[in-house]
């Protein structure tokens, strides 16, 4: 059965890409949301994600993404982080996209 609620939207910064659809989430169990609610994190999460970001005119525009909790699996630099998000093949668009196409 499907949930009416909306699903967590969680602060990430999308220049800690590991991949084309990969970022960084959280180096801890848990994150709090745009809310203030504390989201425990687990892999198979659906979330949507935010940045914050600027049009061409200067006023703000997140950029924003809709993805799947997964498990950092990365050696390299980023090894200190526990959980990733893989973002959908939707990609990451402004959220004005959403206001002008809907």
């Amino acid at each position: 059965m499907p949930s009416d609620k909306p699903l967590p939207r969680l602060y990430v910064d999308f220049n800690e890409m590991l991949a084309p659809d990969l970022v960084l989430l959280s180096r801890h169990g848990a994150k709090r949301d745009a809310n203030g609610e504390m989201i425990h994190l687990y892999e198979g999460l659906v979330v949507a994600i935010f940045s914050d970001d600027l049009d061409d005119q200067g006023q703000p525009d997140n950029l924003v993404a809709v993805g799947v909790v997964e498990r950092n699996h990365d050696e390299g630099w980023s090894k200190h982080v526990k959980w990733c998000c893989r973002i959908g093949p939707e990609g990451i668009r402004h959220e004005s996209d959403f206001k002008t196409n809907s």
